[in-house]
């Protein structure tokens, strides 16, 4: 890669996508919510 090139990679804008930094706790809470509310639909509904 040319030193042009490796600016041009720097200096470029983000077009959105994943961020690296998000919120991981929120994410886990939620996940584990949702494994939560699928059993207990499970578990109600005699499906297990």
């Amino acid at each position: 890669m040319t030193a042009t090139a490796a600016t041009v990679t720097a200096t470029r804008a983000r077009t959105g996508g994943p961020q690296e930094d998000g919120p991981k706790i929120l994410e886990h809470v939620m996940g584990w919510t949702l494994v939560v509310v699928l059993a207990m639909l499970v578990t109600r509904l005699g499906l297990l």
